[in-house]
């Protein structure tokens, strides 16, 4: 009643400014509404509340850690990537300027004469890419072959290897190699160039070698070892109770998953592990549904599963242990995420696919 009021005074008032149809339009409006309110109520009033017929079903909440290692090396030439960039390196020859040797080295120089010698064996100032001379009737012919020797890496490195060892003087012999002992009483192999100069042997020390992209790890097979597949990322699976191959997971228990991720990583690798929890974000989610004789003889027949959200870690340093780990883990193993799929379950390996870097 106080609306309807105040609307006609407020319609009265305001007369002198306000036209008849407008007027008219307010009043009517005002009595629609206040009908209409207590319809409503009315309504309401005989709503009655309905009762939960069945008991609410729920997931468990786990936190998973997809712990990596990432690869430590790049990864190996593509045929067609070895040829293509020794032809850029030729090309380069031909489309550069010739070098002004006499600008920088004097003539008649042991340097002038080394850089002689150089250019005879190999046409050009450049080291790794084969006898080719930019200039001439032959610049045209700057492409390997297939199968030619100078397209691969191996024979590029030995050759900056042999240009730094060599002294060029007269009488040089091949390098040869002996076997010297490290302090230690270990063994390595090491190159030592010899020259003949007076008729005196004079021995030069080898440049050290780069170490092979193949480890011991590879060759033996040891898949427990973070020393291998160094172009490769290696991801930390464990074996549970059950016999599964997965990442190492537990349910959470009120904490946030960054949390719950830390603690996962030292209650399953150890404390010998330098790792670190990349985000506060899961970047992926695995939902698994117990079985219906699992549910029947479970004590929580209400919860039908659990679903795992993964957090992604990194590890700089150490290597896991299990042997005082709290989550019951009986193995574990660094594999490439190829690996991976003949080692986990088929539905895990869908849901996990996606979080795996493809190298």
């Amino acid at each position: 009643m106080n609306g309807r009021q105040t609307t006609r005074r407020l319609a009265l008032t305001a007369s002198q400014y306000i036209c008849r149809p407008c007027r008219d339009t307010i009043s009517r409006s005002t009595y629609s509404t206040a009908a209409a309110v207590q319809t409503d109520n009315q309504s309401l009033q005989h709503i009655h509340p309905v009762a939960s017929a069945t008991p609410q079903t729920s997931y468990a909440v786990n936190a998973g850690v997809v712990l990596s290692r990432p690869p430590m090396i790049t990864r190996d030439l593509h045929p067609f990537e070895s040829a293509y960039f020794l032809y850029q390196r030729r090309l380069n020859e031909r489309l550069a300027l010739p070098f002004t040797r006499y600008f920088y080295i004097k003539k008649n120089t042991p340097a002038d004469l080394e850089w002689k010698r150089k250019l005879r064996q190999r046409l050009t100032p450049a080291r790794d890419i084969g006898r080719y001379k930019g200039y001439g009737d032959e610049a045209w012919n700057d492409e390997a072959l297939v199968g030619a020797p100078e397209r691969e890496i191996q024979w590029q490195v030995e050759r900056l290897l042999e240009d730094a060892e060599q002294t060029g003087k007269e009488g040089q012999a091949e390098a040869e190699s002996e076997i010297e002992h490290k302090e230690g009483g270990e063994k390595a192999e090491k190159s030592v160039a010899t020259t003949t100069v007076g008729g005196k042997v004079v021995q030069h020390e080898s440049f050290e070698r780069p170490m092979p992209r193949i480890t011991e790890a590879d060759l033996k097979g040891d898949v427990q070892s973070l020393n291998r597949q160094l172009q490769r990322t290696l991801y930390l699976v464990v074996k549970d109770k059950s016999g599964q191959w997965m990442f190492p997971q537990d349910r959470i228990t009120q904490e946030s998953l960054h949390t719950a991720a830390e603690r996962i990583i030292v209650q399953s690798g150890g404390i010998n592990m330098n790792t670190w929890v990349v985000g506060r974000v899961p970047i992926g989610h695995q939902q698994y549904d117990f079985p219906s004789k699992v549910l029947q003889a479970s004590p929580n027949p209400n919860e039908l599963g659990y679903k795992t959200f993964f957090m992604k870690a990194r590890i700089m340093a150490g290597q896991a242990n299990l042997k005082e780990n709290k989550l019951g883990l009986s193995d574990f193993k660094w594999l490439t995420r190829e690996e991976i799929e003949k080692e986990v379950r088929k539905d895990y390996w869908r849901s996990v696919k996606n979080m795996l870097a493809d190298r």
